[in-house]
This record gives C-alpha cells, structure tokens and sequence, in this order.
C-alpha cells in the first residue's frame, strides 16, 4: 500500500503505531537540528517531523523536498508538543523513519494554499494546480453530496433514473444549439440538447409515471456568472399530476438537500407569488426576499403637479431605504450616479428624506408641497429618518432598474448574507412574450408549456393576456430551476405552434415525432429542472457555478488549460464535408 491512513485521519488515539502516508507536499521548515513537513491530500494535512540527530540523511533528503513534491513517509505517530489548534491533526505528528520522492515537482505558478497569489486566468490554465486547493475542493465536495442526496430522495420517492440521447436534432427555439457534423450523414447534422425536454415528455407517453436525470446540457450563449456554456440539470418529469403535485415533491427535495447538506431546515411551506405580484413589488421574476424594500407604486400620487419627468413618465416607483436613513447628500449623489450608469440607464433618481423632527425633505420640493411629500410618505409607510429613492419611466424599464438599485443597496448594506436562504416560488408566468423586432410572440418558457384551463378561451382572442400554467423556484435573488405541466393534447400543441409562428409544414418536421405520440394515449404531465450548478452554488453562499465546476470555461467560453476550442486539420474538415472559411 502507499498509505495506511490518509492526511486528515491521525489523532491521539493513533499515537505509537507505525503508520504510512502519501500525499504532496504542502510546505517545509527547516530549523536546523529539526525539519518540519506538512503533507497534504483531499482529507486533510499532518506534519512530518526529521531531526538531524537521529537520521541526518533523512533529515537531508527532507530538506530539499519542494512545494508539491509527490512522497512517500512511513513514521512513528506521536504526540506534538506544540500543538495546532487550527488543524483537526494538529495534536499528533509523524516521526518519520522511511521517506520515498514518488514524484518530484516544478515550482507552481501560484501558491497552493487558501488564499493563493493565483489570478482567475492563471488558475484556469493551471487547473489541475488549483483543484488542489482545500477551498475548492470543498466546493465539489458539497457538489457531490448534492449529486448523492438528490438520486437518494428521488429513488425513495419512486423516480427512475434513465438516460436520453446527447446527439439530437436542432430547433430554432430557445438558445443557440451547438451542432456536431456527421460524418456518415454527409451536410447533415446533430444538435447537443439544451434540455432533455422533448425525451422525457416521450417517457411519460411511454408510461415512466416518474423520471429523473442528473444530465449534462449545452447552451451556445453569452456568458456571466450563472452561465456556462455546458452545465448540469437534476431533470425531472411526472405523469398524472397537477402543478400542486410537482411543487410539494420538489420542495420537499430541496428542504431535504438542505437538511442533509447544510445542516438548514425550513419551516412550513414555501412563499408562493405570481409573476405578476413579483414584478409589481421587486422588478423581478427571481426576488430575493431576505430583505424588504419592496417597490411603492406612486404614479398617481406624483403625476399632475407640472414635474415633466414624473409626467410623462408611465410609472414612478420608489423604495423606502430605511436602512440609508443615516445616507448624507454625498452618498444620495453617489447612487444617482450609479443609476445612470449604461449598464443600469436611468435618467436620474429622486428621494424624499423624512426628518427626524417631521418635516421632509425632497430633491423636488420646488414641484411638491410638504402636504404632497407627506402623501407619499405615508404610502410608502415611512418613519422619521427614513429615505424613499424614486426613479420613473417606462413600465419594464423602470421596474428593472430599481430592482438593479434595490440589490446594490442590499449588498452595500450588508441585507443579502450569504448564510440566509429565503425560497419562493414564482407561479402564472405569461405564456407568450411578443417580439418587437421579429414581430411575433416567443415562448416565456418553451413552446410545449401548458396555459391555464381558465385562460383558455384567449388564446384565439387575446394571447398576451394568456397565463402559463408554469412555475420557478427562486431564492437569494437566484432562479433555481422551473417547469410547467405540459401540454399533452396534439390540437393543443399545433395551436401553441400557430401562435408562435410555425407553418404546419415546419412544425411537423420539427416537432412531429412528438405530437404524433399524443396520439397514442399521452396521459397529462409535468416537471422541473433544476440548475446543479446555481443550486450548489446558492448552497454554498456563492455567485459564480465556475467555482463549482470541475473544469470550467472562462468568459469567453474557452477552455485555457486544454485549449479549446480549437481549429480542424484539413483531413478532419473534409471527412466531415465541411469546407474552410
């Protein structure tokens, strides 16, 4: 064996047995007389001790050992007599009367520690290098007990695990595909799945009441934080059910990944709002609600005392910053800026102050009496020292824009702990959004998302005002996943394909395999997806999925380390049938 026992796994009770390590090198102390090593793995670090007047050969060897040097050390456990408090091993150390260098080592590109000297770039190139660090695996090990206790309530609750195909057929919907040539297909090709949508509507055709996958998919769109141009879903479809079916199960999913993963339980069920309700107080389909400051709507309070930007505005909306209470005019400049800026594209922003001593004070108190300022106050439901931040606008716009200020503020004001978690659903999406530029309605979600049976009769009608019987489940401001009860009804489906523009010819050859198996006995059904990587990240108090992914890609959706993507050789191009640019 290279070891008897891992890193991490030495305490006092382990003291006076031979014992056998291996691992890397993690630093070394020479002090002279005595050299000091502390080897490290994935479990953990032990200090390895060499006194020059016991073996001074040993002890030499063990001087020119380098940062991350791969060795063998088989020793003696004994007691530290300057114990470490700050490591779980920090009681004991090893004696060590063999050493063998396994693998000798470069000096690294950064320090492999907590905290490294390594920039974002450099680690990516060298990722193997960082995957070492014991913040990052700690990542993918809460990744993996995610992975684990989802298959583990899932199986309990009766789902079955089955695989779909990578290689399928591209549609025009939803994101850019990524397309894979065929060689044997000649000018024809695959499509990587951005979900496995249509396959697991299919396998509740095919009487699989209950389906689950953990399922790579692939999207060929702008990144960010949340995004990656490859990522994991825990894919979800059951038969025979109701919205309320689908939520209770994958809430009690979700309380139970939290209960077993973070030791966090919730009580009672989850908030539930509509879409409508969430885009009225917060500006967004994905609230974070572990801090107020929801949105005041004071249009008609506002309007109509000769203030231009307030009149010609079609909503002004405010928040009460209550928490700003102490902000001084520096500070109020300070956001209005920020506001202003491109990425944000408000014209400017208004507050109000309500003093201590009653009285108000307002950026626009040539326009609004104290009476006026006084309305908006009491709507807004303030109190002596508080501060409502207005912008106004056009509807979406403005919406969004305060919902931009409303999360700076919670971040600046220290409101979004990462330690908190505060889930809702969002439910009654829109099913149709219109396309100015296309001039043509898009699915909210996807096209095969069911409308609510009571809005039915608008489809023909007044399809914008039609309700999706579809449903997210968001926390700390972080969609982290959705689904719809389907539309299991061949009539139904070429109706939702009219209305977003299909002919019949192109959604026949599109789609037809699947709305010719709702001719054969399709029972109704529904599901989820949620995104593995937004999950464990939200679970760990993270903003970016990168730091939970193996082997992620950069900005730019490269892979640095392995330099990818990369071109073709001739030979390749041409047994593809693909000719060069």
């Amino acid at each position: 064996m290279y070891r008897s026992h891992t890193c991490g796994e030495l305490r006092m009770e382990h003291v006076g047995i031979n014992v056998t390590l291996a691992g890397w090198v993690q630093r070394s102390r020479d002090l002279g007389g005595m050299t000091f090593t502390d080897l490290r793995d994935r479990y953990g670090i032990t200090q390895l001790t060499f006194n020059m007047e016991v073996n001074a050969d040993l002890c030499e060897q063990a001087r020119k050992l380098g940062r991350e040097f791969v060795i063998q050390a088989i020793g003696i456990v004994i007691e530290r007599s300057s114990k470490n408090k700050n490591m779980l091993t920090g009681e004991i150390e090893i004696n060590v009367t063999e050493l063998k260098i396994l693998n000798a080592a470069k000096l690294p590109p950064f320090t492999i520690e907590d905290e490294t000297d390594g920039g974002d770039e450099l680690r990516m190139q060298y990722r193997y290098l960082d995957l070492r660090r014991n913040p990052v695996q700690q990542k993918l090990i809460i990744r993996n007990k995610v992975a684990l206790e989802t298959r583990n309530y899932l199986d309990s609750q009766g789902f079955m695990d089955v695989e779909t195909p990578v290689l399928i057929k591209s549609t025009p919907e939803g994101a850019r595909d990524f397309v894979v040539p065929s060689r044997m297909n000649a000018g024809q090709f695959y499509a990587l799945p951005q979900s496995p949508q249509t396959f697991k509507q299919l396998l509740m055709v095919s009487g699989f009441d209950k389906y689950y996958q953990i399922v790579k998919c692939f999207r060929d769109e702008d990144l960010r934080a949340d995004r990656q141009p490859e990522f994991t879903q825990i894919d979800c479809e059951m038969a025979f059910v109701e919205q309320d079916d689908v939520l209770n199960t994958f809430e009690g999913l979700i309380k139970h990944l939290f209960k077993t993963v973070r030791g966090v339980e919730f009580e009672g069920a989850f908030p539930r709002i509509t879409y409508a309700e969430a885009m009225e107080k917060y500006g967004s389909d994905k609230p974070d609600i572990r801090f107020g400051m929801e949105f005041v709507d004071l249009t008609k309070e506002a309007q109509g005392k000769e203030f231009a930007i307030f009149d010609s505005a079609e909503i002004v909306l405010g928040i009460n910053a209550s928490k700003c209470s102490e902000f001084t005019r520096k500070q109020i400049d300070e956001l209005t800026d920020w506001v202003k800026r491109p990425q944000i594209g408000a014209k400017g922003m208004i507050y109000l102050r309500y003093n201590t001593d009653g009285t108000y004070k307002s950026s626009v108190d040539k326009f609004y009496s104290e009476a006026d300022l006084k309305v908006w106050a009491e709507k807004a439901n303030m109190q002596p020292g508080d501060l409502l931040l207005l912008l106004s606008g056009e509807t979406n716009k403005t919406r969004k824009q305060l919902n931009e200020l409303r999360l700076h503020l919670g971040n600046s004001l220290g409101l979004r702990q990462s330690d908190v978690f505060k889930p809702l659903w969002v439910l009654d999406f829109p099913l149709l959004e219109w396309d100015e530029e296309n001039g043509r309605y898009h699915a909210m979600h996807h096209p095969f998302t069911s409308p609510k049976p009571e809005d039915l009769h608008l489809i023909s009608t007044d399809p914008s005002k039609v309700r999706a019987n579809a449903y997210d489940l968001a926390m700390n401001g972080v969609e982290l996943g959705g689904g719809s009860i389907r539309i299991h009804d061949r009539t139904l489906q070429s109706q939702m394909f009219d209305l977003l523009g299909f002919t019949r010819e192109e959604a026949q050859s599109q789609f037809g395999f699947l709305m010719n198996a709702f001719e054969y006995g399709a029972p109704p059904h529904g599901g989820l997806a949620f995104g593995l990587d937004r999950l464990v990240a939200t679970m760990g108090g993270s903003e970016s999925i990168r730091d939970y992914i193996a082997f992620p890609k950069n900005n730019s959706g490269r892979d640095t380390m392995i330099d990818a993507p990369s071109p073709l050789d001739d030979k390749q191009l041409k047994e593809l049938g693909i000719k060069k640019a």
